[in-house]
């Protein structure tokens, strides 16, 4: 990591889930928290937990310096609502193709 600007990955316990709408999306009792300098905690779901089904892949995809090249995927009315790193970073290999959303319940 450049200097100043560190990620952290833990394995979490705490049971997430994510809902759009009425819809439940996802719901693992372990996701991965991953904190980086001047962003929220993100929670990197497991792709098994995740309904996959409702998603459809997106067109986007972004560059992170530190964390690789994101793909997206969308529901029909949430255009790239949830994003993942199929290729990461070495530092950060333990997200591979783990998913993660916006907005996440910690239950």
């Amino acid at each position: 990591m450049t200097q100043g600007h560190t990620i952290t990955i833990e394995q979490g316990t705490q049971r997430v889930r994510v809902v759009h709408g009425d819809q439940v999306l996802a719901e693992s009792d372990r996701p991965l928290l991953l904190r980086e300098t001047g962003c929220p905690v993100r929670y990197y779901i497991p792709p098994q937990d995740v309904r996959l089904d409702l998603l459809t892949a997106s067109d986007t995809h972004t560059h992170c310096p530190f964390k690789g090249d994101a793909s997206y995927w969308s529901l029909p009315d949430a255009p790239d609502l949830v994003w993942f790193y199929p290729e990461p970073k070495p530092d950060v290999a333990q997200i591979k193709d783990h998913l993660c959303f916006y907005e996440v319940e910690v239950l």
